[in-house]
Parts: structure tokens; C-alpha cells; sequence
């Protein structure tokens, strides 16, 4: 059986390529700028003693990082299960 989804049925579905894409743009721009603000606060506030920023800071890096990877990975993720579902 080779059953795999019917995209041409979609209307205005490069419409909504282009919005996905431009949104997955946004959101990768705006999780490596929050990751190069919160090293630096980061930084700054480890070096003045400041460990509640820091901590607070720490957390802003790591939630930028995991965002990141995410949206990056979210299409590898699903072009993998398109793949899977076209075997089964």
C-alpha cells in the first residue's frame, strides 16, 4: 500500500507554507536574541554577585536554547513522521 497525504488538497496551502515559515523565522530570531540577552545579563550578574539575576538569567539561556532546538527541530520531526505514516 503506498497511502501518503493528499497536500494538493489543501486550499491556499502555499499560503500557509509561507505563514509557517515566516513564523518558524521569528521564533528562531527571537530565541537567539533572548539567548545573547540573558548571556549577558548572565555574566553581568554573576560578576557583580548578583546570584538572583543570574539564576534568573541562567534559566532565560536555557529556555532560549531549548526553544531553539524546538523550532529547529520541528520540521525534521515532521517530515519523520510523514515518512513513517507513508509505511504503515
Amino acid at each position: 500500500m503506498d497511502v501518503s497525504p493528499d497536500f494538493g488538497a489543501v486550499g491556499g496551502l502555499g499560503d500557509l507554507r509561507l505563514i509557517v515559515g515566516a513564523l518558524l523565522t521569528f521564533v528562531l530570531i527571537f530565541a537567539v536574541l533572548m539567548l545573547i540577552i540573558c548571556a549577558i545579563v548572565w555574566g553581568v550578574a554573576t560578576s557583580s554577585g548578583n546570584y538572583h539575576a543570574a539564576t534568573r538569567a541562567r534559566a532565560g539561556v536555557l529556555v532560549a536554547v531549548g526553544t531553539a532546538a524546538l523550532a529547529g527541530a520541528g520540521v525534521a520531526w515532521v517530515n519523520f513522521l510523514l515518512g513513517v505514516g507513508e509505511t504503515l
